[in-house]
């Protein structure tokens, strides 16, 4: 029974994560976006259709993560005692530039639009914060923590000095930017927005090959760094060959200019079958070597209680989401500019 619950707890874990991922990143790279059109002179081209993307939106993007981390430490209390330290500076700074965000909002919201400087650095902190993030990924594969007087340590030379921790990184970025491109186009397309859907879309081809390359990138490095992690990833193999067919598929309809929602979910199937792929080829490992599912998992008790509690977060999320959905990002009013709830 124990078994069951393990796998449970970090199937639940691994789908809020996706879950964050997939939203964090088209806000992220939203941001962004936003940035670069103002320093270049297009804010007239995308800004209005960011906004109205973001306004409705950014309440619930962090909801994903903190169920993660609740979630993570609940199922897994030893992580708390091997990532609590290690993780203390990325994680330090990934604060810092969630407060930095919440601060553009609020600016945004309640202050002078449009300023140069608040958009500058959501922009930035979008690109900062998956690469802050990955790093965590990066610890997991091992060889960057060590014991000392019984107490985890993490070497930041050998983790800083290793191409797959910047391989992950460069990954973290591209991906954010190429998941948001591809829905930012959609978006934009629905709005009927031409010139913004021309200029995202271009975005969106830009990035495509960045992200395919260095997700490549990743497995090579681990052939070196972690051989059993990539033994395991060749055995799932097909996952990550349907990811790949999937992903010709959204940059086949995209370079078309058609269909930009059928890219999209596509998109969305080309991701999943790679997380799931990587997260199953990981198991039962929460950090090279030192640490499993089997050694960390809480009592059967309190398992059901979370698995229970986060099934139901996941019900009021998912119809959330959909409504958010339905009655903002594309409701015809709203996304041409003339919902009366626009800000």
């Amino acid at each position: 029974m124990s078994v069951d619950l393990e796998i449970i707890g970090i199937v639940v874990l691994w789908t809020f994560l996706f879950g964050y991922i997939l939203i964090a990143s088209i806000d992220f790279g939203a941001g962004f976006f936003n940035a670069y059109g103002l320093f270049t002179n297009r804010q007239h081209i995308l800004t209005k259709i960011i906004q109205r993307y973001l306004s409705p939106v950014w309440e619930v993007t962090n909801v994903f993560l903190v169920f993660f981390f609740v979630g993570v430490v609940g199922f897994f209390p030893s992580t708390a005692f091997y990532y609590g330290t290690t993780l203390l500076v990325p994680v330090s700074i990934a604060i810092l530039l969630l407060a930095i965000r919440g601060s553009y909002y609020a600016f945004e919201t309640y202050g002078s639009r449009s300023h140069k400087g608040y958009a500058f650095m959501y922009g930035l902190s979008g690109l900062l914060l998956p690469a802050a993030l990955s790093i965590v990924l990066t610890i997991s594969e091992g060889g960057f923590v060590f014991m000392q007087n019984g107490n985890p340590v993490l070497d930041y030379w050998a983790l800083f000095s290793s191409p797959l921790t910047w391989s992950i990184v460069v990954l973290s970025v591209s991906a954010v930017l190429y998941i948001s491109a591809v829905f930012l186009t959609w978006y934009a397309n629905k709005a009927n927005d031409k010139p913004a859907t021309a200029l995202l879309r271009r975005y969106a081809l830009i990035w495509a090959l960045p992200t395919i390359i260095t997700a490549g990138g990743i497995i090579y490095e681990l052939r070196f760094h972690n051989p059993e992690h990539y033994e395991r990833l060749l055995g799932l193999g097909w996952m990550f060959l349907i990811s790949g067919v999937l992903f010709v598929g959204t940059v086949w309809l995209v370079w078309r200019r058609k269909n930009y929602g059928v890219a999209f979910v596509l998109l969305f199937g080309q991701f999943a079958f790679a997380f799931y792929g990587y997260g199953i080829s990981h198991y039962p490992y929460l950090l090279y070597p030192h640490l499993t599912l089997y050694d960390s998992f809480t009592n059967e008790a309190m398992a059901i209680a979370l698995i229970i509690a986060f099934i139901a977060g996941l019900a009021l999320l998912i119809p959330s989401l959909y409504l958010i959905l339905r009655l903002f990002l594309f409701n015809k009013e709203y996304v041409s500019g003339k919902s009366k709830q626009e800000h």
